[in-house]
């Protein structure tokens, strides 16, 4: 995918949309050369790559950064950029500066979480020529106010009320929607109901896509293990095996050799 254009395409023609977290240049090369077809820039990169407890701690240079360093290494896959903790609260100005930053840095699209008194600001933002991501159900920004990190939309009225917040950001003009963490029946219900793609992570089968943070599938934590992630290799094993055994040549002598000697 290269294009905002192909997401509508692959509602359409049912193919299934791929997308993961990148935050970094030498990662950007490998999903390059991979079948994944949208790299996101997620404000996950406070966690994941500085160490902090939520994405609440990422800020607008930190996002521009990464983008910018995913950009240099990424070649025919969409890129996609969060916007981090309150920009859209701050007052237009200082939104739209934060996103042009987020822009000229690379990015494709920016992803917006919520719908609450967002509704405005996000038809603003889309009017304004960027194409805007949406994204309901657990909002990790907001996760001090949801009470951590929980499932959303189990209850009806909750439900009820994620469903509408999807018609209303399709109407606000995002191009596809981010569902994370709610009932595989309310992301099939919310798939069926809006025009625009869905990606899920841990909605269940019925969404258009699938996203997941890169180093979560690839299994370098290995103490995190959500009932929505599945792990496809064991990189946290096969990372300390190989720096083991690197450890080990080095003190026996064996590394270097001559093979590795001028």
């Amino acid at each position: 995918m290269k294009t905002v254009l192909d997401f509508a395409k692959r509602k359409t023609s049912g193919e299934k949309i791929v997308m993961v977290t990148c935050y970094d240049t030498w990662s950007a090369r490998i999903i390059s050369e991979t079948k994944v077809d949208v790299a996101l820039v997620g404000d996950s990169a406070s966690m994941v790559m500085h160490g902090h407890e939520s994405t609440v701690l990422a800020e607008v240079e930190m996002m521009a950064y990464h983008v910018a360093a995913v950009k240099r290494g990424l070649s025919g896959k969409f890129l996609v950029a969060d916007l981090p903790f309150l920009a859209h609260r701050k007052g237009t100005r200082y939104l739209m500066e934060s996103i042009d930053k987020l822009m000229k840095a690379g990015a494709q699209a920016i992803k917006m979480e919520g719908a609450d008194g967002m509704l405005d600001t996000i038809e603003y933002v889309v009017k304004s020529g960027v194409p805007v991501m949406g994204h309901l159900g657990l909002t990790p920004q907001s996760f001090h106010q949801l009470g951590g990190f929980r499932l959303q939309g189990a209850e009806e009225a909750s439900a009820a009320q994620i469903l509408k917040y999807s018609q209303q950001l399709e109407q606000a003009g995002v191009f596809s929607l981010v569902l994370e963490m709610v009932p595989a029946a309310l992301a099939k219900s919310i798939t069926e109901t809006v025009g625009v793609p869905t990606i899920g992570i841990g909605a269940g089968v019925h969404t258009n896509g699938q996203v997941l943070v890169l180093q979560d599938l690839l299994g370098m934590s290995k103490d995190f293990e959500p009932k929505f992630l599945k792990k496809y290799l064991d990189g946290f094993g096969l990372i300390s095996q190989a720096l083991n055994q690197y450890s080990d040549e080095v003190r026996t002598g064996t590394f270097p050799s001559v093979k590795e000697s001028y």
